[in-house]
């Protein structure tokens, strides 16, 4: 049963409808490489592109989620009405141990996000069920950990799970889009358990849409069998899940979603990134900072209501669930 606090921080995080349409630009190491593919990222490319995004797309969202190392600048200037998640995690994960495993950030604890001004907290975890247990077992505990922590501060606990397979290296392969349905599914079972105290998931889509039959060049399933999976992955958890956009284009990302609510998926919004902004960042370093805004209020507004309309004819109300 979720606290009256809870409850109310996680209004805040959705539309008049009760769906979480939501903005995501918490990315760091991954929107330096994005900057560095045209210049030199400096600290202040990053704090103000973030800022950019966040003044002229959060009057159309219903929160937006930012990380507290270059992002808070970007908070102070979101649309009032825009709900504040902040990331908990460190940037990437450390190649050199095995396991992907998870890190907080060393100066920051749920009691800063909050008092930074977050409405939520999020993690992202990257898990393969089937790694060591060894492994696994301290992914779990660390859950446990930041779950009672959001409790203790009466705040959502958003867990982002990101799937990955320990033996191969190339997620966007054939070969993991066969093995992926169970790595998500699963995945979302584990972390639905009462002991992480989880609020909402974050969740990759259960296939790979570029190896569903009739949008991809290769078919790796049935239209049939995706559909199945969609509704595997809804009966596989109690709580309100929402989907990530993992960098694919607007279109794909949109068509998606018209798939899994015809498959009879529940879901309840996206927290959406790249797929409503990546292609500002050229515009950004190129052209500079007007010529960014043109492009945000056009192109970028255009990405974020289109998607806003899918979600109003696909996406379940989070009250429903919560």
């Amino acid at each position: 049963m979720k606290s009256l606090g809870k409850k109310e921080y996680l209004e805040r995080m959705t539309n008049q409808a009760g769906i979480i349409g939501a903005l995501a630009i918490d990315q760091r190491g991954a929107l330096k490489k994005m900057i560095g593919q045209y210049k030199e990222a400096t600290t202040d490319d990053v704090v103000k592109f973030k800022e950019l995004v966040s003044q002229q797309l959060t009057p159309y969202a219903s929160a937006i989620l930012l990380d507290p190392e270059y992002g808070l600048p970007a908070a102070e200037v979101r649309n009032e009405e825009c709900g504040l998640l902040l990331a908990y995690e460190k940037t990437g994960y450390d190649a050199t141990t095995p396991g992907r495993l998870p890190d907080v950030l060393n100066t920051w604890s749920v009691k800063r996000l909050k008092e930074s001004g977050a409405d939520a907290c999020k993690f992202l975890l990257y898990y393969d069920v089937d790694e060591s247990e060894e492994i696994n077992e301290q992914k779990r505990a660390y859950m446990e950990r930041i779950g009672s922590e959001c409790t203790a501060e009466d705040i959502p606990f958003f867990l982002e799970i990101v799937t990955y397979a320990a033996d191969i290296a190339d997620t966007s392969s054939l070969e993991y889009a066969q093995v992926k349905p169970r790595k998500v599914i699963e995945a979302m079972r584990e972390f639905s358990k009462e002991r992480y105290q989880v609020d909402v998931l974050k969740v990759e889509v259960p296939v790979n849409m570029n190896f569903v039959e009739g949008y991809g060049q290769e078919a790796c399933y049935s239209q049939a069998e995706a559909a199945t999976y969609f509704n595997e992955q809804s009966e596989a958890t109690n709580l309100p899940f929402i989907f990530l956009s993992a960098g694919v284009s607007a279109e794909l990302f949109q068509e998606t979603l018209r798939f899994a609510q015809k498959s009879g998926s529940t879901f309840n919004g996206v927290l959406c990134g790249r797929a409503t902004w990546a292609n500002g960042v050229e515009v950004f370093v190129q052209a500079g900072e007007d010529s960014a805004i043109a492009w945000l209020t056009e192109e970028g507004k255009q990405n974020i209501e289109s998607l806003n309309k899918v979600l109003e004819e696909t996406a379940t109300p989070i009250y429903i669930k919560a």
